[in-house]
């Protein structure tokens, strides 16, 4: 019986291991600031496709392409990680609509926040409206967006009930057409606000009773 030679490992047999080593690469050092918005964008992305309840800490960080550790560095929880996400994209959209005045301007305005992050969009007025954790985020944004239609509007309808109606409906209604203009895959965009203008024209004919009406 002869014995069994040992074959030394070539470096082709080896090259597994050493692509298995390589992929383990450390995470390229980002300034701070870098770091927590790249964390926030990756965050947003994760939570708008499975949502606040099944998406842990877990997949964010490999959403992201970093540890768990160093999540932890810029945010405390999973809680304190989505407050951000909303905050951020609560102050895009203020920051777009303005908060004083509703300006002629401003539908389009709406729309192209809502297009530059339309995970965010989504994450602040279909998912968050779900979660009683988070809920009063969305209803100060839709109070205040009320009181600025509100205002618009006044120059337009008298004050009473109708008024009143008028401002939540044109609140509540713009930001679902948005939505649903994101989710038919933002068709037409040079157009989009004008007509989903035509439907906040609709709802201002609606508060002024049939004699207001644009056409017979």
């Amino acid at each position: 019986m002869t014995a069994r030679q040992t074959v030394p490992p070539t470096a082709a047999s080896l090259a597994p291991a050493a692509s298995s080593a390589s992929s383990a690469a450390p995470v390229r050092r980002l300034p701070r600031a870098e770091r927590r918005e790249q964390i926030l964008d990756a965050a947003t992305r994760a939570f708008a496709r499975s949502g606040f309840t099944a998406t842990g800490l877990d997949d964010v960080a490999a959403e992201a392409g970093i540890t768990r550790v160093l999540l932890y560095r810029h945010f405390d929880s999973k809680a304190d990680l989505y407050r951000s996400v909303l905050d951020r994209a609560c102050t895009r959209v203020m920051s777009a609509l303005g908060t004083e005045d509703l300006q002629p301007e401003a539908l389009g305005a709406l729309l192209g926040a809502a297009s530059a992050d339309p995970d965010g969009f989504r994450l602040l007025f279909r998912h968050a409206a779900r979660e009683p954790e988070f809920r009063e985020l969305v209803d100060e944004l839709a109070a205040a967006s009320t009181e600025v239609a509100l205002r618009h509007l006044a120059r337009v309808l008298a004050p009473g009930p109708w008024l009143t109606w008028a401002a939540a409906v044109v609140t509540a209604i713009t930001t679902e057409a948005v939505i649903a203009w994101l989710d038919a895959g933002q068709p037409d965009p040079e157009d989009a606000a004008c007509r989903i203008g035509l439907v906040v024209d609709g709802i201002i004919n609606a508060a002024g009773g049939p004699s207001s009406r644009l056409t017979g």
